[in-house]
């Protein structure tokens, strides 16, 4: 897990399998040929009374975000994991029950 850990210090993002088999560190994301662009996510966070937003994906951050969130709106079976520069850490993954992009945010898990 450290070994993984020093990877995503570089810039771009760390690829693995759901078995956790290391792919890539260092890529760019990328829209997939033909992909609409993602408009908005549903963010939540796990503190007692949070309301589900529909937000644009710009507010969650910068590209790291963007990129993050554009990946699982085209690979719906993937989870993406960001880590903020700022301190946030936010989980995407596709709700097939909202059928769009899960913006997690679990900082507040962390603390």
């Amino acid at each position: 897990m450290e070994a993984v850990a020093g990877l995503t210090a570089v810039d771009g993002a760390t690829i693995l399998t759901n078995d956790y088999q290391l792919l890539a560190f260092g890529a760019k994301i990328a829209r997939r040929k033909g992909s609409p662009q993602v408009e908005q996510v549903t963010l939540t966070e796990p503190i007692e009374g949070d309301v589900p937003q529909q937000v644009h994906p710009s507010t969650l951050g910068g590209t790291r975000h963007l990129s993050a969130a554009q990946f699982v709106h085209d690979q719906r079976d993937a989870i993406a994991l960001v880590a903020s520069q700022d301190g946030r850490f936010t989980v995407f993954a596709w709700s097939p029950c909202e059928e769009s992009v899960h913006a997690h945010r679990v900082e507040t898990l962390l603390l």
